[in-house]
């Protein structure tokens, strides 16, 4: 369509969607659209303009109402979920970007470019991995990380959800009618399903990923798949993130067992773990704003200071975002990797991939070039949480995806790869090293960001709950695991160390001399 980037500033005084089509924008009258959902909103515009082929990022009711948590919808189920970027959206009242393009694109050295990814498209296809989240999806993740103890259960209460198998991923398998995937990708990992119940009965979804599947059901202790799929199709439809929001409601639900709230703040909803009617309505109550539901709208910190301090402890958050549907308090890794990702609580800044830990260690460690420690070892995971900032940051940088060679497998794409692609695309010459500098910059550049908005050591930490609660359930290793204070502090320093950082988590000004940041300007730091 002939952009790389898009920047978008100010507000319009009424709803607009911008319309971009070869190398033209244009701001188009919105109130058509205001107060249409996800799904309608891209048919509309597509109708509207006689063309099917038009890709459309949308707002729904959630991003108008401004929800502190609401999403942008590329797609059916394909999300911008964290951080709301949907209420910027709904508060510049742009509810939609519609795109349509039918120009070329200029790649460079195209024949090697093109053998190099059929090279990369080869690794994928042979994957085991790859074959079998092809097969089951996502929702496998789910079945691994419940048995070994690792998935919050009734808000933060239990690790591993009792007799839960019915949300095991071949449960899903009954209600798909086929595999789907995003442009290009070859491992169709997503399901495609109708609601098979309840109002929307019959209409088309795809997913439920692994994340909304326990949001929706294991943090509120839901146990029929019929509840993620009714869900999914809510969330996506209304834009809300469903980590945030499956987070949000088991915590209500918490406070409302405990006490804090009662009838009076529910308008008489009966707040009860394992009821997927209460689940649904406050989907809806959300995304309206109403009663409870404006609330909770809030996210965490905000409705904190709404619900009272005495709630604030059973919130499950990071830096104000909620944490993800699994539980790291037997593996000290991933908790320091949600403790200090850039953004808050984020699975998707630094989460070790499979190999981290299931490979043998000399070929683990032959890997990642340094002694990786195990699952439930402290000692090592600063590094190991510094190795996987950088690897992340590569594929945002680079505008690829981080699925398979992260979550899945690090093993599979590398820098040796993405330095080939980059050269073989963009005619850019980097070597592995090269492109690890960059990957620091990237992750010191965005610490400085945090460090202007007053952050310190002091916001790199985690809920109380991990500290003070023993898991109750699960195998040896995973039962009776608390998150150690002072090994976890010791964690932080061997994190900021490697990075360059000072002991306040401030890049130090060698490191900022070495990466060439040290002109940036004093706005920033």
């Amino acid at each position: 369509a002939g952009f790389d980037h898009l920047v978008i500033k100010g507000e319009a005084e009424k709803p607009v969607y911008l319309w971009i089509h070869d190398g033209e924008v244009e701001i188009r009258d919105a109130a058509h659209l205001w107060g249409k959902d996800t799904i309608e909103t891209p048919a509309i515009i597509r109708k509207d303009h006689q063309d099917d082929e038009i890709q459309v990022a949308c707002i729904g009711l959630a991003g108008e109402n401004l929800v502190r948590y609401a999403s942008v919808l590329g797609g059916l189920k394909n999300a911008a979920g964290r951080t709301g970027m949907g209420c910027v959206m709904g508060s510049k009242r742009l509810k939609a970007i519609a795109v349509r393009g039918t120009q070329d694109l200029s790649i460079s050295y195209s024949k090697e470019a093109v053998g190099y990814l059929e090279h990369i498209m080869g690794l994928l296809r042979n994957s085991p991995t790859m074959r079998e989240f092809s097969r089951l999806g996502t929702p496998a993740w789910h079945d691994t990380s419940d048995m070994i103890g690792r998935v919050r259960n009734r808000n933060f209460q239990r690790n591993q959800v009792p007799d839960g198998e019915s949300l095991y991923a071949a449960n899903v398998l009954k209600h798909s009618i086929g595999m789907a995937g995003c442009f290009g990708c070859p491992v169709h990992c997503r399901h495609r399903y109708v609601v098979p119940e309840g109002p929307d009965k019959g209409r088309y979804m795809e997913g439920p990923e692994w994340s909304t599947l326990a949001a929706l059901t294991a943090e509120v202790d839901c146990r029929r798949m019929e509840t993620a799929l009714v869900g999914n199709y809510l969330v996506n439809k209304y834009g809300v993130d469903s980590l945030e929001l499956g987070s949000m409601v088991s915590w209500a639900i918490e406070l409302y067992e405990k006490g804090i709230i009662d009838d009076r703040v529910t308008d008489g909803l009966k707040l009860e773990w394992g009821n997927e009617q209460v689940v649904y309505e406050m989907v809806h109550r959300v995304a309206k704003r109403q009663g409870l539901g404006d609330i909770l709208a809030e996210g965490p910190l905000r409705a904190i200071e709404k619900l009272g301090e005495k709630s604030g402890y059973y919130n499950v958050h990071v830096k104000g975002m909620s944490c993800l549907h699994t539980d790291e308090r037997a593996t000290p890794s991933h908790a320091l990797g949600i403790a200090v990702a850039t953004r808050g609580a984020d699975h998707l800044r630094n989460r070790p991939g499979v190999d981290a830990h299931m490979l043998p260690p000399e070929i683990r460690d032959k890997l990642f070039g340094f002694t990786v420690p195990d699952m439930n070892a402290y000692e090592g995971s600063g590094r190991l949480i510094w190795w996987h900032d950088l690897m992340y940051a590569i594929p945002d940088a680079l505008g690829t995806c981080k699925f398979y060679p992260l979550f899945m497998s690090p093993s599979t794409i590398g820098y040796d790869d993405y330095c080939k692609l980059v050269r073989h695309i963009a005619g850019l010459e980097l070597s592995p090293p090269e492109m690890m500098e960059i990957a620091e910059r990237i992750c010191t550049l965005e610490r400085m960001f945090n460090n202007r908005e007053g952050a310190t050591r002091k916001d790199d930490t985690l809920p109380e709950r991990y500290f003070v609660e023993p898991t109750p359930l699960g195998p040896p290793g995973f039962k009776d695991k608390t998150i150690d204070r002072e090994k976890f502090e010791r964690l932080l320093d061997e994190y900021y160390e490697v990075h360059g950082w000072d002991g306040n988590g401030v890049p130090k000004s060698e490191t900022l001399a070495r990466l060439g940041l040290e002109q940036e300007p004093s706005h920033i730091i």
